[in-house]
């Protein structure tokens, strides 16, 4: 499974796919950068949860969750063109093998945007002389909080470009999902049941700088989120076993 692993990244090692864990930590950065929210006086004692919300608006709304499928589909994109699913299937390795490595892959490309997030976050407070010390509980949780809300979408995005061959199909379909996210993330009876808006859920501080936004529960830090994960990562496998290459 290791050399499996290797051999992802090998593929990966020269694409353009790189760049793309750039691209929302920059944007969320400018935005940030731009916001005096942190430099009002009633916020002084919050200056870094007040930045961490403003680059979380952008950045766990909208980008979070449309990486989740560039990059699924990405990674399977090779395998799609001239024959790949045959001779990467005919190496001795199985097929629920390939199907995590794959999602392995995605989940660590997201780990790496939320870090870069991170960077971003602490460089704004450096440029605009934040006085209070940094609050690393409340950034590192809300850091975690949506990559692991992002779990649900990865399996469901692994899904999807594993059954289509077209780099774009899957694409349009989480772009579809994720416009009506600025109006889903609002409800508290539907957002934390929509996948697209618990990335968002999970990493907005709320007042009392507490793990997740709008008073996320334990309740759907383990059965909606976890569930979800599960449900769309076992119908995934079950399809990837089953189809014929």
């Amino acid at each position: 499974m290791g050399k499996l692993f290797h051999s992802e990244f090998l593929k990966l090692r020269k694409s353009s796919i790189w760049l793309l864990i750039f691209v929302s930590p920059i944007l969320s950065m400018l935005l940030g950068l731009s916001d005096g929210v942190g430099e009002i006086e009633e916020f002084k004692q919050h200056q870094w949860t007040a930045t961490l919300g403003i680059m979380t608006i952008s950045h766990a709304i909208l980008f979070l969750p449309l990486l989740t499928g560039i990059f699924s589909s990405f990674i399977c994109r090779y395998e799609h063109v001239g024959g790949g699913w045959k001779q990467l299937l005919s190496l001795p390795i199985s097929r629920q093998q390939v199907y995590i490595v794959k999602i392995m892959i995605v989940s660590l490309l997201i780990a790496l945007t939320q870090i870069l997030f991170i960077s971003g976050l602490v460089l704004i407070g450096w440029m605009k002389g934040y006085s209070t010390a940094i609050p690393w509980d409340v950034i590192l949780s809300s850091a975690f909080g949506g990559w692991l809300a992002c779990m649900p979408l990865i399996a469901l995005q692994m899904f999807v470009s594993v059954a289509w061959s077209s780099f774009a199909a899957p694409l349009a379909i989480n772009v579809i999902f994720t416009i009506p996210n600025m109006l889903i993330v609002n409800s508290e009876k539907f957002g934390p049941y929509y996948p697209w808006s618990q990335p968002f859920l999970m990493m907005m501080p709320n007042s009392s700088e507490s793990f997740g936004a709008l008073n996320a529960s334990n309740e759907t830090l383990f059965i909606v989120i976890l569930g979800s994960f599960v449900l769309f990562f076992g119908s995934g496998l079950g399809y990837f076993m089953r189809k014929e290459i």
